[in-house]
């Protein structure tokens, strides 16, 4: 009997994660580092190559905690004009028995607007993929078909939208994430319910007396109007003979307060983040994240046109 009823709370539990993974997306720590992962109009718009990988362990110290890759590259197409961006990019997530993997493609076309701002429009294609693993799971009955007893897989492809503004002073975008609200089935017997993300990002590059220093206060803001999260983040930014140095502090409310810290190198972008839950898991159990990035001149094609500021580091 006891069996029995641990069979049943497992299986409401796997019915509970499947939901809560469908719920939110990913959040990174340091997102203004990665905003081409949130809105796909970002990509080739500061006219550079630009490489980003990024891995996050939250909720440290507990077991089968979440943990997550991203990898990352778009660049301005100029063969076609420079109005043309584009971009790829790797992601998976693991957390517990479930894993989640989106292989993506970006197009971006931007024009110009005012005197030194642009407008993308963006859009992107998915291929995602979601797997159950209980082989980590121990149970003394494994009959119940309500509980998985071996590797469960779906596929479905999705699609985003997105639409970004930049100036060498502010950024501004809005963006949908699984614009195709897809379901997948895992082996005809699961289904992970993806609803549509809307994401709300913008930030801005303030100068101080001293030039050496500048402030880049952001946001974001993520929903799938039925649940909310907001964060609010700033840098304090130190520029000097092509390295800069930048240390900040975020906070969601209610949710967490997260500490930055970082440079940039030659082209090299290095930075780490740890987010201190303030509420549920404990100020402790927080998540670890690590952003590496390159970001360097294209001049195969532009011969020097089109030259701008580059706005991720606003």
């Amino acid at each position: 009997m006891m069996n029995r009823r641990i069979i049943v709370v497992l299986a409401l539990l796997i019915a509970v994660m499947l939901k809560v993974r469908a719920q939110w997306d990913v959040q990174f720590s340091d997102y203004t580092a990665l905003k081409s992962f949130y809105n796909p109009a970002v990509s080739g718009t500061d006219g550079k190559l630009n490489v980003a990988a990024a891995y996050s362990m939250q909720m440290v110290g507990y077991d089968d905690a979440p943990a997550t890759m991203y990898i990352g590259a778009d660049m301005p197409v100029y063969f076609l004009s420079p109005r043309h961006g584009g971009g790829v990019s790797f992601f998976n997530d693991n957390f517990g028995m479930f894993t989640t993997t989106r292989i993506s493609l970006q197009y971006a076309y931007n024009i110009k607007v005012s005197k030194n701002g642009r407008l993308a429009i963006g859009l992107q294609g998915v291929m995602m993929s979601e797997k159950i693993d209980p082989k980590g799971v121990k149970m003394e009955d494994n009959s119940d078909p309500a509980v998985p007893s071996s590797e469960a897989k779906g596929n479905k492809v999705d699609m985003g939208v997105g639409l970004y503004y930049y100036h060498p002073k502010m950024w501004f975008g809005v963006s949908s994430q699984h614009l195709l609200a897809p379901t997948l089935l895992l082996e005809r017997r699961y289904e992970v319910e993806v609803p549509r993300m809307y994401y709300l990002m913008g930030g801005c590059n303030i100068k101080l007396r001293n030039s050496l220093l500048s402030l880049q206060p952001s946001f974001l803001v993520q929903s799938d109007m039925d649940t909310w999260r907001e964060d609010v983040q700033c840098k304090v930014t130190y520029e000097r003979d092509e390295k800069k140095f930048y240390g900040g502090v975020g906070y969601s409310p209610n949710k967490s307060v997260t500490f930055l810290l970082g440079g940039m190198f030659h082209g090299v972008n290095l930075g780490y983040s740890y987010q201190m839950y303030t509420s549920g898991v404990g100020l402790i159990n927080g998540s670890h994240e690590l952003v590496v990035g390159y970001l360097t001149d294209l001049d195969l094609f532009k011969k020097g046109r089109n030259k701008h500021q580059s706005v991720r580091w606003l």
